[in-house]
């Protein structure tokens, strides 16, 4: 039996839609992620969570889609091209070089 249920889903006042999703992403899509929220705090001039750099992630997709010609694809919202290609190493060793990218102090150890 598969004991997985369906997230609740709430409508908010804005008219938008807001439901919980558990993903599984490898590190390096979490420190890309970690300096999205990065520009986005800077362009806001306030503390912004890895959830709303998602969300305005997607939402820039979505809009770029919108003002695409008719025939042509948007790019993925992250892909695999996008996240640099790191020969395998400890997950342990992953967070925390990813970690290191996200706080901008990778290599200065």
């Amino acid at each position: 039996m598969n004991d997985r249920v369906t997230p609740p889903m709430h409508a908010l006042p804005d008219g938008e839609a807001e439901l919980t999703l558990v993903v599984r992403l490898p590190w390096e899509d979490v420190a890309r992620l970690g300096q999205e929220a990065g520009r986005l705090a800077t362009q806001m001039r306030r503390p912004v969570t890895l959830e709303e750099a998602v969300s305005h992630r997607l939402r820039s997709s979505r809009i770029a889609a919108h003002a695409k010609p008719a025939g042509e694809q948007p790019p993925p919202a992250v892909t695999a091209a996008s996240v640099s290609s790191l020969p395998s190493r400890p997950p342990a060793e992953q967070a925390r070089q990813a970690i290191d990218r996200i706080n901008g102090t990778a290599g200065t150890a």
